[in-house]
C-alpha cells in the first residue's frame, strides 16, 4: 500500500545522502559507535538525515556549526533510538539550541515550609517540556567516547522521559516491558547510590553521582553511561543496564567487549 510518509521519507533519503568523507569523519570523531554493523551504519545514516530535516539546529554568536558538526550532534541524537523505529519519539520538540559555553539558568522551588527559593544555576544542556533543547557545544564536542559522559544522550533522555508526562524516570515502556520490574531496578539502584553519598558526599560512585538528584537525572546519566560506558554501569548496576537494554533494544556492552577482544585499539597492552 502505497504511504505518503514513506514516500516523503525515501525522497528526504535521495535528496540528502551524506557524503563519504563527511559521515567517516563522523564515525572517526564518534568511537561510541565503533562495531556497529553495516545495515546499522546505513540505518544510523538515515536516522540523522531525517533528525536534520526535522529539528532546527540554532547556534549562538561564538558556535562555529559546520556540516560536520550538524553530523556529529545528529549522530549521538540519533544513537539510541537506532533499534526504535516504530515510533516518533523526539516528538513534542522542534529546536535545539547551541550556546558557545556553559549558561545560567534560572531556577526556582518552593521548600516544604513555603518558602520560595531563587537562583541561577550553570548547567550544559537543558531540556524544556514543550520546549527546546539547550547545549552548551562544548559538551557536544566532547562526548561521543566510551568515557561516561555524553550531553547529547542525556538531554534526549528526558525528552524520552516526558513523552509519559513528568519528568520522573519512567519513559514510555514497551509491551514486553513491566513497569514493576523497571521500577525496582531504577528505585534499588537510586536508594544505593543516593545512600553512599549520604555517607559521604564526596564518595567517589561508580556513576556520576549527579544521577542522585533525583529519578529523572537518574535516567538520564544512566541512559548517559548505557550508551558512552556500559562497563562501568552494568558492573555497578546489572539490573539497571537490563532495564536499559530492553528500553532501547541495544547492548553496548556486547559490543564494546567484542571490539575489546578484537580490535587492537581496544585491547590492553600486556605487562612487559
Amino acid at each position: 500500500m502505497w504511504s505518503w510518509r514513506a514516500w516523503r521519507r525515501r525522497k528526504t533519503l535521495d535528496r540528502h545522502a551524506l557524503a563519504p568523507e563527511l559521515w567517516a569523519g563522523v564515525r572517526q570523531a564518534l568511537s561510541m559507535l565503533d562495531g556497529l554493523d553495516s545495515a546499522q551504519d546505513q540505518r544510523l545514516q538515515a536516522l540523522c538525515i531525517l533528525f536534520l530535516r526535522d529539528k532546527r539546529l540554532t547556534a549562538l554568536p561564538g558556535v562555529n556549526l559546520d556540516d560536520h558538526g550538524r553530523l556529529l550532534l545528529a549522530a549521538q541524537a540519533q544513537l539510541p533510538l537506532l533499534e526504535l523505529p516504530e515510533a516518533d519519539w523526539y516528538r513534542g520538540f522542534h529546536e535545539i539550541v547551541l550556546y558557545p559555553d556553559d549558561f545560567l539558568s534560572p531556577q526556582r522551588h518552593r521548600d516544604a515550609s513555603g518558602v520560595e527559593h531563587v537562583w541561577d544555576d550553570e548547567r550544559s544542556g537543558e531540556a524544556w517540556q514543550q520546549g527546546p533543547i539547550i547545549l552548551a557545544w562544548p559538551g557536544v564536542q566532547a562526548s561521543g567516547g566510551w568515557e561516561g559522559y555524553n550531553l547529547v544522550i542525556h538531554e534526549l533522555a528526558h525528552k524520552l522521559d516526558m513523552l509519559t508526562g513528568d519528568v520522573n524516570g519512567l519513559p514510555p515502556l514497551h509491551n514486553n516491558m513491566r513497569v514493576a520490574a523497571w521500577a525496582s531496578a531504577m528505585q534499588t539502584a537510586y536508594d544505593d547510590l543516593d545512600r553512599k553519598l549520604e555517607a559521604d558526599p564526596d564518595a567517589e560512585t561508580a556513576i556520576d553521582p549527579y544521577a542522585a538528584e533525583n529519578p529523572g537525572e537518574f535516567f538520564a546519566v544512566t541512559s548517559e553511561y548505557f550508551f558512552s560506558a556500559p562497563d562501568l554501569l552494568h558492573d555497578a548496576y546489572p539490573q539497571v543496564y537490563e532495564q536499559l537494554k530492553l528500553f532501547y533494544r541495544q547492548d553496548p556492552l556486547t559490543r564494546l567487549q567484542q571490539l575489546q577482544s578484537s580490535d587492537p585499539q581496544y585491547q590492553q597492552p600486556q605487562p612487559a
